[in-house]
């Protein structure tokens, strides 16, 4: 199948007309449904380079994959201990951090892509975590920041993969990403970076839409929509919970 798919991209890539170096890209899905049963997804994300000149292999071109969840606002605490009890000392307001975000390369990340390339697309996952200001309490405010991406990263929703991307005859290229099961609903934008000598030359951008279905979008809704409603259908189904246990509970002993 992914034979017949990359072929189908080079073909296209031959008939288009000629301009600078650029991405044809294919996704094995553009959407994601989260059900009840969803345990998370791999996206297929290949495509194929078209280009006005002839291959120059010298320096080579490297693809860098970047797919992120949506933006949100972050409270970060420290905790210390105080009379020999942990409590909250500090806290750094993180202005944007993506629920989820994944980097795949075909080279290490920095053979790939410059310092200053990074710094000016926002690629690596410190540049694509915003962070304006600190309380000037804080001192270390980039340890908080490091804080976020470490926890991330040890729960598999921050991801770096290196050498990851397969690149043939200097034209196809392929990678997947694991999309992990606590994903958060809204657009993935991906983009898709050529380098060539760790400077960007081409950017391709496109999302990936993932979204409740089923009784996972009705109890989402429920609850924006009809809070009450939401709160009490949840005591209800606590208590019955609660009077079913302890009912077998008895019989059990009996």
């Amino acid at each position: 199948m992914m034979r017949w798919l990359l072929l189908a991209l080079a073909t296209l890539w031959a008939a288009l007309p000629a301009r600078a170096e650029e991405v044809v890209l294919g996704l094995s899905q553009d959407s994601v449904s989260i059900s009840t049963s969803f345990d998370g997804s791999e996206i297929l994300i290949f495509g194929a380079i078209k280009r006005e000149a002839p291959i120059t292999q010298d320096p080579p071109l490297q693809v860098i994959v970047t797919v992120s969840g949506p933006l949100q606002p972050l409270t970060v605490w420290r905790k210390a201990r105080v009379a020999g009890i942990w409590v909250n000392s500090a806290a750094v307001v993180v202005d944007a951090a993506p629920s989820f975000y994944a980097i795949a390369s075909s080279a290490p990340f920095y053979e790939a892509i410059s310092h200053v390339e990074d710094l000016r697309h926002h690629v690596s996952i410190p540049r694509a975590i915003r962070s304006v200001g600190a309380p000037s309490a804080v001192e270390d405010s980039q340890s908080f920041t490091d804080a976020v991406i470490r926890i991330r990263s040890d729960q598999g929703v921050y991801q770096l993969m290196e050498n990851a991307v397969s690149v043939r005859e200097h034209t196809l290229f392929e990678t997947s990403i694991d999309l992990p099961a606590n994903l958060t609903e809204g657009a993935y934008p991906t983009r898709i970076l050529l380098t060539r000598g760790r400077e960007v030359i081409s950017i391709y951008e496109t999302e990936i839409d993932v979204r409740k279905v089923g009784l996972e979008r009705w109890l989402f809704t429920l609850s924006r929509a009809q809070p009450l409603v939401y709160g009490l259908m949840s005591l209800a189904i606590a208590v019955i919970a609660g009077w079913g246990a302890s009912t077998a509970f008895r019989l059990l002993r009996s």
